[in-house]
Order: C-alpha cells, then structure tokens, then sequence
C-alpha cells in the first residue's frame, strides 16, 4: 500500500476537491486546472470530486477520452447516508436550505472528510466559505 504524504514526517498531503465548474474546467483543458491534474498524477496531491459534480458538469461536446482522462486523475468520493446526514446538518448550521446548496453541501462534508491541506476550487466561494472550516481554503475558478 502506498504511503500517504505526511505518514513519516513530510509535509502534509494536498488535497483538491473540484465542484462542477472546476471539474467543468479541467474537462475543458483550462491550463491552471490541468495543471493541478498533473500534481495529482505525480503523486503530490489527491484530486476529489463528488459523484453529483461529475452528472452537473457533463457537456455533451466534450469527447468520452477527454472525461477519461480527467477522470484517471482523480477520486470520486462515495456518498451514502452518513454523508448526506453530514451535508443536511452542514446546511443548517449555516442557515441555509434548498436544492440550490445541496450540490455544495455534499462538497462541503467530502472536504471536510479529506486529510491534509485541502483546498475547495468553487464558483461558489461565499456558499461554500459558509459550510467548511477556516482550517480549507477555498478558491475562486
């Protein structure tokens, strides 16, 4: 089994977690995105999405060998019920409901599942800023 980043004293493993825009980038070749890719591929970062990211960011002119590829790179994270127990509390805690934060809820408790330095790439900085620790970063795609 390989060692995670941070087992023997390295520097803590990087983690992203890719909402749909971001996921939607990468698929679309945007160079900055590729470019965490490619860290993942090295074995320097983990790249997570959620399985809802992956049905949100569909674009029908986008080539099956292109999602493959963009999909060899990452994990998507398994969500099941104490997830979404997770992502319901998360809304509510921030005051928030409604199926127009659902999608960045689940983000929000995969995020907050991640070890190591996790950063959120989001078109949503201000949903998502509400619902993860200060302890996540996350950034504007």
């Amino acid at each position: 089994m390989k060692k995670r980043a941070g087992d023997d004293g390295q520097r803590p493993l990087r983690v992203f977690v890719l909402d749909c825009e971001a996921l939607s980038l990468a698929v679309r070749g945007d160079r900055k995105m590729i470019a965490w890719l490619d860290l993942a591929a090295r074995g320097e970062a983990e790249v997570v999405t959620s399985p809802m990211a992956l049905v949100k960011a569909y674009d029908g002119r986008t080539t099956e060998q292109r999602w493959d590829w963009v999909l060899s790179r990452l994990k998507v994270a398994d969500i099941g019920k104490d997830e979404a127990r997770q992502a319901r509390r998360l809304l509510s805690a921030a005051k928030l409901h409604g199926h127009e934060y659902a999608i960045d809820a689940v983000l929000a408790a995969i995020a907050r599942q991640q070890k190591g330095q996790v950063t959120v790439f989001t078109s949503d900085v201000d949903d998502l800023e509400k619902l993860v620790p200060n302890s996540i970063v996350v950034r504007k795609v």
